[in-house]
């Protein structure tokens, strides 16, 4: 099973299994991982923000308009940055590294 890896606000590494086919965000709520996702993956709000690896930001598939639109709103944004309920777990990403900002802006709230 492919695994990946989270960087906690804390700058602990926490290396989970990530099944093929659930997003960053599913996998981070699997595990108890602090990433909110307001909108529960449904692409409106920037809560699962996430800072992608540089090594590993080539390897996703390019964001979306709409998460483009959804980043600019994000706490913290960087040229790595993604929203985790965009990202798809496959084999080619297995090892894939994230880090958790060090806050989110939720404007659902």
């Amino acid at each position: 099973m492919p695994k990946m890896t989270f960087i906690q606000r804390d700058g602990s590494h926490r290396e989970v299994d990530a099944p093929n086919g659930l997003s960053v965000l599913e996998i981070a709520h699997k595990h108890d991982i602090d990433i909110e996702g307001a909108c529960e993956g449904s692409l409106a709000c920037s809560t699962c923000h996430v800072v992608v690896d540089s090594g590993w930001y080539a390897k996703l598939s390019k964001a979306t308009e709409d998460e483009e639109d959804m980043l600019d709103l994000a706490f913290g944004l960087t040229e790595t940055s993604r929203l985790g309920c965009q990202i798809v777990m496959s084999d080619k990403l297995d090892g894939l590294v994230v880090k958790l900002p060090a806050g989110t802006r939720n404007m659902m709230g």
